[in-house]
């Protein structure tokens, strides 16, 4: 019981950290195998430093799964009704799994440039790209490759290639075409059925089955082929759509950053301004003092001539 719980901690643990900014991730990581570490579990803080640093794309589609759990699982929903209509070859089933897969998709990939840039990071098209990729093989895979897991991915997937429509193109198993008879043969009416009439009828049969299914499987193939374009139409679009966004960007931040050296220049002129000012302030000051200085010499020159003038009138007055 012991080894039970302590495998689902370290499972919460190590889903804790899947789920941080990406900017926390490698220091919260040193943090627990440390940890681990010193709790005498090596094999878990092995587990831990093992795990690598996350690209931008992979941590946002972890993100997705996170947190919007609800669109995630109908992708997937979306891709295991793709397999099962592709495995019975039902076109119809096929087109509602493919446009649910479709609005899956456009539905997570908004989400994804959210999360982007909710957490101050820029949904760059590459970005955006490596995504949607990963996030359309997430929906085609039954099982995801390499041991990766969904909400701890380390690594950007890649869907599976066109081998996925063999079900409907493999070729169909041969059968012996049914000789016509000959005129010869044809005038020729036989008394009793022949041995092999019904051993030809059931092989006929065979190969009417087998032309169905082989027709059935085409045009699954067709409505598939279809519904890719249609899909990558739709890339192509949101993609154009984004790099006029991404233009209208760059001109806004080359306009900011205009007018942004303009504030400079003014602030540098009114600094300089303001130093010339200062500067007149302070010879105004010193002028101030000097004279201030003089005024004082002044008074007492004047209140020095005035005893003495005062001093002469009254010795005046006393001869």
């Amino acid at each position: 019981m012991a080894n039970n719980r302590t495998g689902k901690n370290i499972a919460d643990e190590i889903d804790a950290l899947f789920q941080l900014p990406l900017s926390e991730f490698i220091e919260a990581r040193k943090t627990l195998a440390a940890r681990l570490k010193k709790d005498r579990r090596a094999d878990d803080a092995d587990r831990v430093k093992a795990l690598p640093k996350l690209s931008i794309s992979v941590w946002a589609t972890n993100q997705l799964y996170w947190r919007h759990r609800t669109q995630f699982d109908q992708l997937l929903a979306a891709g295991q009704q793709f397999r099962r209509a592709q495995a019975a070859g039902k076109v119809a089933q096929l087109n509602e799994a493919l446009a649910a897969r479709r609005d899956a998709l456009n539905e997570l990939s908004e989400l994804a440039a959210k999360e982007l840039r909710g957490a101050g990071h820029n949904p760059g098209l590459d970005t955006m790209r490596r995504i949607a990729t990963t996030l359309e093989a997430m929906s085609a895979y039954n099982v995801l490759p390499e041991d990766q897991t969904a909400g701890r991915l380390t690594k950007d997937l890649d869907p599976p290639g066109f081998e996925s429509l063999a079900p409907f193109i493999r070729a169909v198993p041969t059968t012996a075409r049914i000789a016509k008879p000959s005129p010869a043969t044809q005038t020729r009416k036989p008394s009793s059925p022949a041995p092999k009439t019904k051993q030809a009828s059931a092989t006929t049969n065979e190969a009417r089955r087998d032309e169905d299914a082989r027709q059935t499987k085409l045009a699954a193939a067709k409505a598939s082929l279809q519904e890719a374009r249609k899909s990558l139409v739709a890339a192509r679009t949101k993609t154009h759509t984004l790099e006029v966004e991404q233009k209208k960007a760059e001109r806004e931040a080359k306009e900011a950053e205009k007018r942004k050296r303009e504030a400079e220049a003014e602030f540098k002129e009114a600094a300089a301004q303001a130093t010339d000012a200062a500067i007149r302030a302070q010879t105004l000051a010193r002028e101030a003092d000097r004279a201030t200085k003089s005024l004082d010499d002044a008074e007492r020159a004047v209140e020095q001539a005035s005893s003495e003038l005062e001093s002469l009138m009254r010795t005046s007055r006393a001869k």
